[in-house]
């Protein structure tokens, strides 16, 4: 199969909407997943909008309800309890950002909308031995995109949050 071809099927493979690894890709297409990498980032060069969330490569769609950013601060025992506020509201945590020193913001896809993918993403966090971005900042301040379906969830979410001591005001 020619690389263009090949880029052809990933895009319609993550056209489906659900993420997809690069080891799983990589199995689907018979090649390494390095290929995949670099095929993915000449897909981007080229335009595509690919994200790469903990549960793998997707391309962004257009979720139907209401959006809000929360501004948020906690320390990495309240990480999971934010999410899980934010999930168990009906929402979907589309992102993490944080405002870095040098790099300006930082933006990290999360994709969890229900508990189990909360905590696939903290035992992926734990196990990783990475930090959570916001520990990038001096004050540990960052960002949460989500997408719930009304404004009243989105109230709910930020009145938990905010009892939580979560929420920044």
């Amino acid at each position: 199969m020619k690389a263009a071809e090949r880029r052809e099927k990933i895009l319609a493979i993550l056209g489906r909407g659900e993420p997809v690894t690069g080891a799983e890709l990589a199995r689907r297409l018979g090649v390494s997943r390095q290929i995949i990498v670099q095929d993915v980032a000449i897909l981007r060069a080229q335009g595509s909008e690919i994200l790469a969330s903990p549960q793998g490569y997707l391309l962004p769609s257009r979720e139907e309800g209401c959006r809000r950013t929360f501004a948020c601060r906690h320390d990495l025992e309240g990480l999971e309890r934010e999410l899980l506020i934010m999930v168990d509201n009906g929402g979907k945590v589309v992102d993490v950002a944080v405002e870095h020193p040098i790099y300006g913001e930082l933006r990290g896809y999360l994709m969890v909308s229900c508990r189990r993918e909360v905590y696939e993403f903290i035992d992926k966090l734990k196990k990783s031995g990475a930090n959570p971005l916001y520990t990038l900042t001096e004050s540990g301040v960052h960002l949460h995109t989500v997408v719930a379906p009304d404004e009243d969830a989105l109230k709910a979410m930020e009145r938990e949050l905010l009892k939580a001591g979560i929420l920044l005001r």
